[in-house]
This record gives structure tokens, sequence and C-alpha cells, in this order.
């Protein structure tokens, strides 16, 4: 094949995806830019949960007992995190896991004022503006199968992704032409291929991360059978464990003293209580024999990495910029595609026009 003809076929390959997937990528990548600041969105729409009074705070078992008081029948406590600066407490609770159900455990979430232990809020995983962009980031709104249909959306992205960049670069001269700003008498194709240049291998790593968290058993070998879109696989608090919260602390206190900023519940797959300290090794405290030990840090895995880099978590200010970025300016380059394709059409019918006239004539 010529590279006239290569170039013809990419151009078809990142033409059609773009038209024909440009309905489902332009939200899809939208609500990805705004998850990457969930946190701040959160704060702008939810003020009520961040209304504390100070930094103080109580002992870890007097914002459970106030929890539990809010906490519907059936829900368990998974989690308390404590703030080490400003903000509030967070108890957590899951509901186990209804086989009727798709999707992972509904949580609540119980904010606490940290000086007063007075309740800020009560939120639930199940409801929100927030909650709806993870739906429609995750699945498109789709139960079932829309994780698959976001899986296939970000394979298509890497096609486009990769004929983009092949398609940007200058037939002709130095690959530094393609830089210039000026490529094209009208702005959006100017813009479709300079964004599309810079925002190409971050996009592409977003395509792929996306394209591993939709489809985990295939990355995976097939082991395992717990995706992320199941609630089977999750693990879940024991309903009644053996120790209580006040021997926990005491246990863990015993092992390493300091300050308290997260507590988490033993599980059906954990049957361990974890208690993270401020500056200090967490404390692992075994829920049937009260033995407590430091906990050793689990190595991050592959797929918390990708996930990582899929969402900008714990990546810092420039990558969070590029997630963010790399929502956006998809969306930019479908609406300038869509654009130039119109004027495309326009321009092909015109030229037919004339050369019928002058058959004509």
């Amino acid at each position: 094949m010529s590279r006239i003809a290569l170039r013809n076929a990419w151009f078809q390959v990142h033409k059609w995806i773009g038209l024909l997937l440009a309905v489902l990528i332009i939200p899809l990548s939208l609500s990805g830019a705004v998850l990457v600041w969930d946190e701040a969105v959160d704060h702008v729409l939810n003020p009520a949960r961040y209304a504390t009074t100070g930094t103080t705070t109580l002992d870890p078992q007097r914002y459970v007992a106030v929890a539990r008081g809010v906490l519907k029948p059936g829900e368990r406590i998974a989690s308390l995190a404590l703030p080490e600066r400003e903000g509030p407490v967070q108890v957590t609770a899951i509901t186990p896991p209804d086989p009727a159900r798709r999707g992972p455990p509904l949580r609540t979430t119980v904010y606490l004022d940290p000086p007063t232990a007075k309740i800020l809020a009560v939120g639930s995983s199940a409801s929100g503006v927030l909650r709806v962009l993870h739906n429609l980031h995750g699945n498109l709104l789709v139960p079932g199968v829309g994780r698959q249909i976001v899986g296939w959306i970000g394979v298509a992205m890497l096609l486009s992704s990769v004929s983009g960049l092949w398609l940007w670069w200058p037939t002709v001269g130095r690959w530094a032409r393609g830089l210039r700003w000026r490529r094209h008498r009208n702005t959006d194709t100017n813009l479709h291929h300079l964004f599309g240049f810079w925002i190409a291998l971050p996009l592409f790593v977003l395509s792929l991360t996306g394209v591993w968290i939709a489809f985990p058993l295939v990355f995976n070998g097939g082991g395992g059978g717990r995706g992320p879109g199941g609630g089977g696989g999750r693990p879940v608090a024991l309903e009644r464990p053996a120790l209580s919260l006040e021997a926990v602390l005491a246990r863990a206190g015993a092992v390493e003293p300091g300050r308290i900023v997260r507590i988490e519940w033993p599980t059906d797959r954990k049957p361990a209580w974890q208690v993270t300290f401020a500056r200090a090794p967490g404390v692992a405290v075994d829920d049937a024999s009260g033995m407590a030990k430091i906990a050793r840090a689990e190595p991050e895995t592959l797929a918390r990495t990708m996930r990582r880099l899929h969402d900008g978590t714990q990546m810092g200010f420039v990558w969070q910029l590029l997630v963010f970025l790399g929502g956006v300016l998809p969306a930019v380059l479908a609406v300038t595609g869509i654009i130039m394709w119109w004027r495309a059409l326009g321009w092909k019918a015109a030229v037919k026009a004339k050369q019928r006239a002058r058959a004509a004539a």
C-alpha cells in the first residue's frame, strides 16, 4: 500500500470514529474532565458537608455512636476518616450487595463536625450530581452492558489518537511545520490540528487505562472474576465484628501510639481492623484473636495504577491538568471535526455542481 493510500485509509478511520461516536465521546469526555476535580466540585455542590467549626477532634467512638443513629437497618460501618487538617469527619457505611442489583454496594457517608460531633450532612452513593457523572462516565447510564460500551469507545479513541497523529504529520517538509498555527485558512481546522497534536499522547494513555478498567478480566488473564463493575466481588464489612472499637483502639495504641486518621472495619475477605496514624505506620488488629501488629504496606497493583493514571488520583497537579484537558479537548475535537466534515460536504457538492454545469454546456 502506498503512502497516500495508507494516509487515506487512516483518514477514513479517523473521520468515521469522530462522526459516529461524537454523540457519545462528548458527554464521556466532559464528565471525566469534571470528575478530575470531584472533591472541589463536591465543596461547591454540597457546602453543608464542609461547614465545620474547628479542627479539634474527639474520641472516634463518639463519631461512630452519632453516625449509627442515622444509619438505616442493615447498613454496616466500613470506615471512619478523621481530617488531617481541615474538613469533616466521615463515617462510611455500606449496604451488603443485592444479587438482583448490578454495580457496587450502596454507600452512605455521614459528615460530622470534628469539635462537636454534630451531623453536618448525610450523603448516599445512589444520588447526587457527582454520582450521575460517575455513572455517565463509567457506563453511559446504561445498566449492565454500559461499561462494555465505554470500553469499546476507549478502543476507538486509541485508534483515533494514533490515526490523528498520523494525519497531523506534514506530508512535505520537516515535522516542525505541523506546529504552526495557520495550517489552514479556517480557525476550526487549525484548532483541530493543534489541539489534536498536543493531546494525542495523554489521550492515548487515558484511552488505554479506560479500556483496562472496562475489561479487567482481559488484562488479568481471565482470572479472578472480579471486575470493578460487579458488586459480588467486593469486600463487605462484617455485620458484627468480634472486637469492639474501644478494644481495637487500645490494642492499636499499644503498638503505635499517635493521632489516628483512619479506621477500616474488618471484612469478609480480610477479617482484620486497619488503623492508620498520621506520620506513622498503620496497625492491623486481627478481629478474632485481637493480636495487633504493624501493617506492612502492600505494593500497589497494576490495576490500581491504571485507575490512578485514568482519574489523576494522587498524581499531582500537572497530570491532573492533563487528564482534565484530555476530557475537554476531545469534545472540542469532535465539534471541530464535525464542522470540517460538514464544510467538506458543501465543498464537494459545489465542485460536482460546477462539473455538471460544464458538462451541460
